[in-house]
């Protein structure tokens, strides 16, 4: 019989992991309620057709790494390989948008059939931000300088910006003309996904992974030379912004991203501590893709951030311990098992925040001991016969040399609150 395994890029996170994942978690929540984004939970499956005319069919993730299936109704259903196309699905569909701004937030699985490696898997995990209804530079820099804030609280510092515009529809129209002609003459060193791309949309071409024509896409026309005024002008105000805070970004001109709905500003932020999976935030402006779905048109901004990456460069053992108990209770004796209990909730009574591991069966005082060491505790109660007569339990100091003393049972609740950081 085979042995029962994850599928191959879809992994477990056991339980020493998730207090990092918590951890990063509450921290860029906390940073998002700073700037009153909102959260909202969407469905991890959505309706192909949603990200086909989202994401577009000649982009990687719609032509090679989307997990879609057919459902008992012969409707085609896909696991969401990114959040922002199902954030303005819920938008439409629930009148978020009419006559109003939104700033959102999301955190969930994505799903992508790729090759996996360190830092990029096929179920892998995001927070996205999305505002809407805001078309003007100021909130493009302000979800910059959020990801900077985000990047000071966790502590990383080799984290880089790169930004760009993509203009509108119509500049990218004459750009793509002439980086047609210029693909085109050069044929004969591009792939066969490249050769696709140059004839569905040759922008792709720019985001390519393919290692042999990295010069000839550095050698590539840009698109700066052709922006349009209102885009330029709008690049350059929140260039403005970004000088005047003080964050340190490069103009990347050949920066595209992966998804057809971008226009305007794009930006990524990127690490060299990751090796070729070195983008760990990415985003850009949509003004016209909630206009594309049947809405009033509805300018649109948002950024994702990959948490396996972070999880990759947060130094978690400078972060305080939230997951092992402040106390263990240990328990000898037929009636101080029954009594245990209830002194243990009594306690998560007076003292909320308190994190106590009950000894539940049998095991020798000894076996106990050896447990609540292992379990991290700061502090031992021991409950016997003969401190049951007395009404009293005592306590010893597990990380400490302290000796072991007793104390009645109505003193315990202020004693932890003295002894305790919570």
């Amino acid at each position: 019989m085979a042995k029962i395994q994850a599928i191959r890029g879809m992994h477990d996170i056991l339980m020493q992991d998730t207090p990092s994942w918590q951890y990063l978690e509450e921290s860029i929540s906390c940073i998002l309620k700073q700037y009153a984004y909102q959260e909202i939970r969407l469905p991890i499956v959505e309706k192909t057709e949603l990200y086909r005319r989202s994401i577009g069919d000649n982009t990687d993730i719609v032509s090679k790494e989307m997990y879609s299936f057919d459902d008992r109704n012969e409707k085609s259903l896909t696991l969401r390989p990114e959040g922002t196309a199902g954030c303005v699905r819920a938008g439409i569909e629930h009148g978020l948008f009419h006559n109003q701004t939104q700033r959102l937030w999301y955190v969930g699985p994505m799903f992508r059939h790729e090759r996996p490696q360190k830092g990029r898997q096929r179920q892998f995990h995001q927070i996205g931000v999305e505002a809407f209804g805001f078309g003007g530079p100021d909130i493009d820099a302000e979800q910059i300088l959020m990801c900077a804030r985000i990047w000071k609280e966790l502590n990383l510092n080799d984290i880089s910006l790169e930004i760009n515009s993509l203009g509108t529809k119509e500049s990218r129209t004459n750009y793509t003309k002439i980086l047609v002609d210029y693909f085109t003459s050069n044929k004969d060193k591009l792939d066969d996904d490249d050769l696709v791309r140059l004839k569905k949309n040759p922008l792709r071409i720019l985001d390519s992974k393919n290692p042999d024509i990295k010069t000839l896409i550095s050698e590539s026309p840009t698109l700066d030379d052709h922006l349009d005024s209102d885009s330029a002008d709008h690049f350059h105000a929140i260039k403005e912004i970004l000088d005047s805070a003080e964050i340190k970004y490069k103009v990347n001109p050949r920066l595209v991203r992966g998804l057809d709905y971008y226009e305007k500003t794009v930006f990524e932020w990127i690490t060299t501590q990751l090796g070729s999976q070195g983008t760990v935030c990415a985003g850009g402006r949509y003004d016209g893709l909630v206009e594309h779905h049947g809405a009033s048109t509805t300018p649109a901004i948002g950024f994702a951030m990959g948490l396996e990456r972070l999880q990759e460069l947060i130094d978690f053992s400078k972060i305080p311990d939230k997951q092992s108990p402040h106390v263990y209770l240990i328990l000898s004796g037929e009636k101080a098992t029954g009594r245990g209990v209830l002194l243990a909730e009594q306690l998560r009574d007076q003292l909320s925040n308190l994190r106590l591991l009950t000894h539940c069966g049998n095991g020798s005082i000894k076996s106990q001991f050896k447990k609540a060491d292992k379990s991290g505790a700061q502090i031992a109660l021991i409950l016997a016969e003969d401190e049951m007569k007395k009404d009293q339990v005592s306590i010893k100091f597990l990380r400490s040399e302290s000796s072991q003393a007793s104390i009645k049972w109505s003193d315990i609740a202020n004693f932890l609150r003295t002894r305790l950081t919570f």
